[in-house]
């Protein structure tokens, strides 16, 4: 076994899976178990980091919350600088925003429009990649600020959601990948 496959079982190994959560029919991926076992958040981090060291980027954008744990932990390891990608009306500068859809409804996410400046090559950075719409907003506020989507990384893909569908162009790099909701 590789160190990136021992890494990923690692990982795999302390995520824990919660039917019906928020509501029936969901199987939730609670990353917490993973978050709170010190080892286990060390090599995930090292994990995300080795499948993104080919890529070439200036900044890191994720977007709140657990996205954040992540997006910390990578800036941190590879000594770059972290967007933060908040709730509306959340951040005290002059903001920009992006909006996107949801089962009922749409979100929007802002980012202080001073953080991106053109030719800025940012990697995004999130916890899970579902249906896409919050990776997709993400893109979509480092573009219109002009600056250039380097990849986009995620420690969970839920792929019966087809939500990578949504990122094209885009590299888009998973440690873990449920083909199935019952995986």
């Amino acid at each position: 076994m590789t160190v990136q496959e021992d890494a990923l079982k690692t990982v795999r190994d302390r995520i824990r899976t919660v039917p019906d959560f928020p509501k029936p029919g969901i199987s939730y991926k609670d990353i917490t178990p993973l978050i709170e076992d010190g080892p286990a958040l060390h090599a995930a981090t090292d994990a995300l980091h080795r499948a993104t060291e080919h890529l070439s980027y200036d900044l890191i954008l994720s977007a709140e919350a657990r996205g954040f744990v992540f997006g910390t932990a990578l800036a941190y390891r590879t000594r770059k600088g972290l967007i933060l990608a908040r709730k509306p009306n959340k951040l005290p500068r002059e903001t920009i925003s992006a909006s996107y859809d949801l089962e009922y409804g749409t979100d929007t996410l802002e980012a202080h429009a001073d953080s991106i400046r053109a030719g800025t090559r940012v990697l995004i950075s999130d916890d899970l990649l579902a249906t896409g719409g919050t990776a997709r907003a993400m893109c979509d506020l480092v573009e219109n600020a002009g600056g250039t989507v380097a990849g986009v990384a995620f420690l969970i893909e839920l792929g019966y959601l087809r939500g990578r569908s949504r990122l094209s162009p885009y590299d888009v790099i998973s440690l873990i990948t449920y083909a199935t909701p019952d995986e």
